[in-house]
């Protein structure tokens, strides 16, 4: 079977479109920076036992290239964790600069953001989930938020379900 002119330029400019996509690196910022993600986490421990305390620090960082002037983040534990009666443990506290928190003492909160937010700031939430004594063993505490925020004047908006790491709550072996 004979190859076309047709066939030989479509081949062609596949080819380029492959080599194209496949030199392209990741996103990047006008400065050439990679773009920060929109929303990071990090626990200061992976596993605890009843009766301790877990820090969850969450990050967001405004990477669009106006200004945001509107942020709402919900933390609500996971499906997973809810199906744990056993688990016990409440966010007893949340810490942050420029964000307000309500919910604390339940197991989830809700935030607001101090606006605007200038292209590359960035706000830090540290929020303090407590076990309780008599929490269950062998189970994952863990979070999911959703984060929706305007940028753009308002005009543009985006928004994402993102999902915390999971803490483990242990306890000691039974004595013998």
């Amino acid at each position: 079977m004979r190859l076309t002119h047709l066939g030989r330029a479509f081949l062609t400019a596949l080819l380029g479109i492959a080599v194209v996509l496949g030199l392209s690196g990741p996103a990047t910022a006008a400065d050439g920076r990679a773009a920060a993600a929109d929303l990071t986490f990090a626990v200061d421990q992976p596993t605890v036992a009843p009766g301790s305390t877990v820090n969850l620090t969450m990050t967001f960082t405004n990477n669009q290239e106006t200004d945001i002037w509107f942020v709402y983040q919900s933390v609500q534990p996971t499906w997973l964790t809810t199906q744990r009666k056993d688990l016990k443990y409440a966010i007893a506290s949340c810490t942050a600069d420029g964000v307000t928190c309500s919910g604390t003492g339940t197991t989830a909160v809700g935030l607001n953001y101090a606006v605007p937010i200038p292209p590359g700031a960035s706000r830090t939430v540290n929020l303090a989930v407590q076990i309780a004594a008599d929490s269950g063993c062998n189970g994952n505490i863990g979070f999911y938020s959703y984060l929706y925020y305007e940028y753009n004047g308002g005009q543009s908006t985006k928004d994402g379900v993102f999902t915390t790491p999971e803490t483990r709550v242990t306890c000691a072996p039974a004595q013998p």
